[in-house]
């Protein structure tokens, strides 16, 4: 069964709406842990919009799971990443006017400046992801630079208008999937994916992770963090492929 990691920025988010101490995401991420989650994700924006440098560095000290840090290949965010050594980095597009990353990144436009990035991250024992739009270019790209795995952007999934749409979005992820299973990549998902839309996307053999914040968040404001936490896990363990599935 795939890995739920949880993305906490959304907890930051409502502090930063008041220049406050609270919520704090680290206990947040305290939180997750005691709910089941397998990973904890932030996302360290260039312009500190929510997660700031302090909370990334006492997550490294208090986090037990799996560390997944989003960043940008900004030099100064990969200096940072190199002084706290996640045991991931899931190199991701960042526009200073969007809402939330939008898109994949451009792995295949952006190949040498990439690799240079993964090199250095690798170095310093921390595992590579790329986040990418589910494209045969951009798996392959990611695959030549040397990361490490690949997340799929779920976000044409998860907005798709019509059945149909849903149906050929799946399709691409499921080709990507396979894609970079072939060539050696640990393949992650994420992006939109709620309590609603999970079912079909959990159901896909071959994923190793799931990304999940915003709607688990949401849901936490609600019940708590770590029920929240318990019924996404639950959710996945529901839907998950077969082992027949697996082994096909």
């Amino acid at each position: 069964m795939a890995k739920l990691g949880v993305n906490i920025d959304h907890v930051a988010t409502v502090r930063q709406a008041r220049r406050a101490d609270e919520p704090d995401p680290v206990w947040a991420a305290v939180e997750a842990e005691l709910g089941g989650a397998d990973g904890i994700t932030f996302h360290l924006r260039e312009d500190r919009r929510h997660i700031s440098d302090r909370d990334a560095r006492v997550l490294k000290q208090t986090v037990a799971c799996k560390l997944n840090m989003e960043m940008s290949i900004a030099d100064e965010i990969v200096a940072i990443a190199l002084e706290i050594a996640p045991q991931q980095c899931t190199l991701v597009p960042e526009r200073r006017e969007e809402l939330t990353t939008e898109g994949g990144l451009d792995v295949a436009r952006h190949n040498e400046r990439i690799r240079g990035v993964r090199d250095r991250l690798a170095a310093a024992g921390v595992i590579v992801s790329a986040f990418i739009e589910p494209r045969t270019d951009q798996v392959r790209a990611s695959a030549d630079t040397g990361c490490h795995a690949i997340e799929l952007w779920t976000g044409a999934y998860a907005h798709a208008p019509s059945t149909v749409d849903r149906e050929r979005t799946l399709a691409e992820l499921r080709a990507a999937l396979a894609l970079g299973r072939e060539l050696g990549l640990e393949v992650h998902a994420g992006h939109g994916l709620t309590y609603r839309n999970v079912e079909s996307i959990a159901a896909v053999p071959g994923f190793a992770e799931f990304n999940i914040g915003h709607s688990i968040v949401s849901r936490a404001v609600i019940v708590g963090m770590r029920r929240a936490v318990r019924e996404m896990k639950t959710l996945l363990v529901r839907h998950a492929p077969r082992e027949t599935d697996l082994r096909s």
